[in-house]
């Protein structure tokens, strides 16, 4: 198959991949920026705030990812009916994910409300911050129903092809987290400008107000999505039933049980991570918050090209075009890696000056800027495994994806970090040289499955 890879490629296909693409990695980058700003303005406050908004971070990573994992069902059903052409299952499913979205966002409310005060000591933050820490967590979970209707709905309507909306809806959460966090966080204060001086208001809250901004920022984008699903002329569940109808929700949920699993499976794998990394200390913890922030942007591309390979690929299997899946297949990873390939080197290139935005302190910036340089390198081999499963995802295969992220997570990267910084009492680096193996071997269980073929269940 590799022979084919080199061949001309299909205009038409490109444009079509690209359409569905970029608004996905536009909304990512929105997201991603705001992110380095909400970095930068909280580590203006110092080393203890950056620690104690990172230290809870991957705890949000658990919760979402538990919820993204259920859109998953949903994107695989609804694009495969699509490409069959049968509207009405899409149209049902759709109503379904109103019922996900109510009782997944009612149950995350009473978890991470109730847990709010435990969540930094179960991650091993230190005993200064915590009372920081358990304030910020629970204000930006207060809106967590309309956070699972922006991540469900989104994905709903990215299974159609619609990928413009949720980007748009995501630029407006964006426009209003950053300007509340400039009106929050900081005092009152005058800023000159033209020659001019302006007084410009401040609620001086520091790291609460960075929480408040985000809520507000969450339930605006959750309450605008939900209205213009409503009102959509195709995917509209008005007039569809909430109560469970299992002839849909059980595909949905066979494709994203594995999938919940393995995000569930991972993301606790992260907090653990997280965990044994917050024990190396605040300067450990520091420099691998704004490195993940940092690292988030280099991962654009790939990720906005999985969404668009999970949508094709699921339509071209719902229209049994084998053909059509293979052509996609052999667009989607030449692409993919050639934009993780300059996106990595860019990390490698700029990795001080990116992680100088953030913080001042020289140990922080050395620390984040070799880890992210290792990181780097592995960026190409990344990028083929994450599209290989987005395919995957598309024909709702879930099962491969699920063992093989669950033995990489918890074989290879926290069994390795436990005993090299808890047993060998060695630092960051160590931990993230097991992230990179985790990487690498999830490169290698992604080529064994593209190689075999599970990306395209159709017999020739």
């Amino acid at each position: 198959m590799f022979k084919n890879y080199f061949k001309k490629l299909n205009p038409a296909m490109i444009a079509v991949i690209w359409s569905l693409a970029w608004p996905t990695m536009l909304e990512q980058a929105m997201q991603t920026a705001v992110q380095y700003i909400d970095t930068a303005m909280v580590g203006s406050l110092g080393t203890a705030a950056t620690a104690a908004v990172g230290s809870t971070s991957t705890v949000n990573w658990l919760l979402s990812s538990s919820i993204a994992a259920m859109s998953i069902g949903f994107l695989a059903y609804i694009a495969k009916a699509r490409g069959a052409g049968d509207e009405e299952k899409a149209k049902r499913a759709v109503g379904q994910s109103v019922l996900a979205v109510l009782v997944m966002g009612a149950f995350f409310t009473a978890i991470s409300l109730s847990l709010s005060g435990m969540v930094p000591v179960w991650m091993q933050v230190d005993e200064s911050i915590r009372e920081l820490a358990s304030k910020y967590f629970f204000i930006v979970y207060i809106p967590m129903l309309p956070r699972t209707a922006s991540i469900i709905f989104g994905t709903v309507l990215r299974a159609s092809g619609d990928t413009k909306t949720p980007m748009k809806i995501g630029v407006i959460m964006n426009v209003i987290n950053v300007v509340l966090n400039f009106m929050l966080i900081y005092e009152t204060r005058t800023v000159s400008a033209f020659g001019m001086d302006f007084t410009i208001f401040g609620a001086g809250l520091g790291v609460i107000g960075a929480g408040i901004a985000s809520a507000v920022a969450f339930t605006v984008g959750g309450i605008f999505i939900s209205i213009i699903l409503w009102k959509h002329p195709l995917l509209s569940p008005k007039g569809q039933k909430i109560t469970p109808d299992f002839e849909i929700l059980k595909p949905c949920l066979k494709v994203a049980f594995p999938n919940m699993l393995q995000r569930f499976g991972t993301s606790l794998g992260f907090v653990a991570f997280a965990s044994m990394i917050n024990s190396l200390g605040e300067v450990s913890t520091a420099a691998h918050t704004i490195a993940n922030t940092v690292e988030s942007a280099f991962y654009i591309p790939g990720f906005g090209m999985q969404t668009a390979a999970a949508t094709l690929n699921g339509n071209a299997y719902g229209a049994k075009d084998r053909q059509r899946m293979h052509d996609l297949a052999n667009m989607f990873i030449p692409i993919v890696v050639v934009l993780m390939f300059f996106s990595g080197g860019s990390l490698f290139i700029f990795a001080p000056s990116l992680m100088d935005i953030f913080s001042d302190s020289p140990e922080v910036i050395s620390l984040g800027s070799t880890v992210l340089r290792m990181v780097a390198v592995s960026e190409p081999f990344y990028g083929f495994f994450i599209i290989i499963e987005g395919l995957m995802h598309g024909v709702g295969k879930t099962r491969e994806p699920f063992i093989y992220s669950i033995i990489g997570m918890w074989g290879i990267r926290i069994l390795g970090t436990y005993i090299f910084t808890q047993i060998l009492d060695m630092n960051l680096i160590a931990a993230w040289g097991c992230m990179i193996a985790h990487n690498m071997f999830m490169f290698l269980m992604f080529l064994r499955c593209f190689i075999k073929e599970k990306w395209c269940p159709l017999k020739e």
